[in-house]
């Protein structure tokens, strides 16, 4: 009389792997929602004494500025892109300007050129509160 015994095959339970892919899952999309602003580049905004909370547009476009670099919108570009972009920007829109403090004069004349070009005239510069007790 010979024995054989009959394995079975061991599987992995999978049920705690796809819990933790869930809660991975749920903590992403919550925290996607509170991330407010796509911003791209790092500014030191100019410090303001009072200036007025941004109004809510339907449409709104932000432009980012330092002394070697452009965003439109959270994306790098350059100003040769921008020009592109601002094409299909419907005349309503507002536009947020953020600069940097230490951009040089002439180069945001350029960028205010191309936004007089495709006749955006609805313009916010973004600067920072300062603190004053």
């Amino acid at each position: 009389m010979s024995r054989k015994s009959k394995r079975e095959a061991l599987t992995p339970d999978l049920t705690p792997l796809i819990d933790v892919v869930f809660l991975l899952l749920i903590f992403f999309m919550v925290s996607s929602v509170f991330k407010k602003e796509e911003l791209a580049l790092l500014l030191s905004l100019p410090k303001t004494e009072e200036g007025k909370k941004e109004s809510a547009a339907k449409e709104t476009i932000t432009i980012e500025l330092t002394g070697e670099k452009i965003a439109f919108n959270g994306v790098d570009t350059t100003l040769e892109k921008l020009n592109n972009r601002l094409e299909d920007v419907k005349k309503k829109s507002l536009v947020n300007l953020r600069v940097d403090g230490e951009v040089k004069y002439q180069r945001l004349v350029k960028v205010l050129d191309t936004l007089q070009k495709y006749k955006l005239e609805n313009l916010s510069l973004i600067t920072e509160r300062e603190n004053t007790k």
